[in-house]
């Protein structure tokens, strides 16, 4: 694969270089009527550069909001969330759009394409806030399909690609502005199996390059394939582990049956 991202540095793309994210005692809150709901209660984490972190919980665990919070969607009621040594808590919603235009990429369960564009089109979108001319914005939104192998199918509208090219594209989409992190939420959600491992192989290559991802997950076959487990519980981290025996989603793939038309 080419790649669009900064790649670690070749003695060692396996280990976490330097902090990108640090979360300290975040709370976080919705009133709803005279109730209080308690979705994160104190939660504290960093997250180095290079790293792969699936995060994982029950539905009302707290995983959705923390990965709310940590792509600038919605603010901690109380504590610190620092990105690249940034509050973001701090910053307006003006500063908070373009923190996650330049630094975050978004890869969600549904796909999210635009039926009437291309892929290329698709792609490209994001690079239109990112002030950009034409020509540089089309070379970044090829490069990024060369990037997750789908090169051939630049001029395809989204009917006519399956679910697994599908996503490829909207994967494509997130690493078009150069983001520092990638934030997954169930990416694997809406596919069968075999697919679900292919996306997983495209997320290694990416984090083999340097790029940082967070994953959200309620698979334990999908988070196998991180470095790192956050297990949420009560809006609380209760387990955060590192992943034992990850296996390589390319050699699973050599082993699983290829799945009929």
């Amino acid at each position: 694969m080419s790649t669009v991202v900064q790649p670690a540095s070749p003695a060692d793309t396996s280990r976490p270089t330097s902090e990108l994210i640090r979360v300290e005692e975040v709370h976080k809150y919705y009133e709803l009527g005279e109730t209080r709901v308690h979705a994160l209660r104190g939660v504290s984490v960093t997250i180095s550069r290079g790293e792969f972190v699936a995060i994982m919980g029950a539905s009302g665990s707290g995983k959705s909001t923390f990965m709310n919070l940590l792509g600038c969607l919605d603010r901690p009621s109380s504590g610190r969330y620092l990105l690249e040594n940034t509050d973001v808590a701090q910053l307006d919603k003006k500063a908070l759009a373009a923190i996650r235009n330049r630094k975050l990429g978004f890869v969600f369960q549904g796909f999210n394409l635009l039926s009437r564009t291309t892929a290329l089109e698709n792609v490209e979108l994001p690079t239109l806030y990112a002030q950009l001319n034409k020509e540089e914005r089309l070379t970044r939104a090829r490069e990024a399909l060369r990037t997750v192998g789908l090169e051939d199918r630049m001029d395809h509208f989204p009917s006519q690609l399956s679910g697994g090219q599908q996503q490829r594209v909207a994967i494509a989409r997130s690493l078009v502005n150069r983001p520092s992190i990638l934030l997954a939420d169930e990416p694997t959600g809406n596919l069968d199996s075999r697919t679900s491992v292919e996306i997983m192989d495209v997320f290694q290559q990416l984090n083999d390059q340097g790029l940082t991802i967070v994953l959200v997950t309620h698979e334990p076959d999908i988070s196998r394939f991180a470095k790192r487990t956050l297990l949420f519980r009560d809006g609380k981290i209760r387990r955060d582990d590192p992943v034992a025996d990850r296996p390589r989603a390319g050699e699973v793939l050599k082993a699983l049956p290829k799945l009929e038309d």
